[in-house]
Formats: C-alpha cells, sequence, structure tokens
C-alpha cells in the first residue's frame, strides 16, 4: 500500500487598526510564525494607518494511492 502526501496552504488574515503598535504587531506575528508556524504572505497598509496581514502555512494530506 502506497501513500502519496500533498500539501496545501491554509490561509488566516489579520486585521490591525492605526492605534496598533508596531512593535506589538511584530511580536504577536513572531508568536504565531514560531509556535504555529505561519508565515507572511501579504501585507496591506492603508493610508490611515491600518494594517491587513494574511499569514499562509502548509498542511501536509496523506492519500491512499491504493
Amino acid at each position: 500500500m502506497e501513500s502519496i502526501m500533498s500539501a496545501v496552504w491554509e490561509y488566516t488574515e489579520l486585521n490591525f487598526d492605526h492605534t496598533s503598535n508596531r512593535s506589538d504587531i511584530k511580536f504577536q506575528l513572531t508568536m504565531m510564525a514560531e509556535i504555529d508556524r505561519w508565515e507572511i504572505d501579504r501585507v496591506r497598509v492603508y493610508t490611515d494607518g491600518s494594517r491587513w496581514v494574511r499569514l499562509r502555512r502548509k498542511v501536509y494530506r496523506l492519500q491512499r494511492t491504493a
């Protein structure tokens, strides 16, 4: 019986308002990266100072071939 491992990306989005401290945002993203293996996919900084961040991580699934 053979198995094939395939990787799929999982995404989550975070929103930070303009009052969020940059060091607090960095701390939160660092903790998510170290503990849950998230990595930054996209970042948008809006003119009002708010930020939108999309994170991604690989999820591996085993599929039987026989």
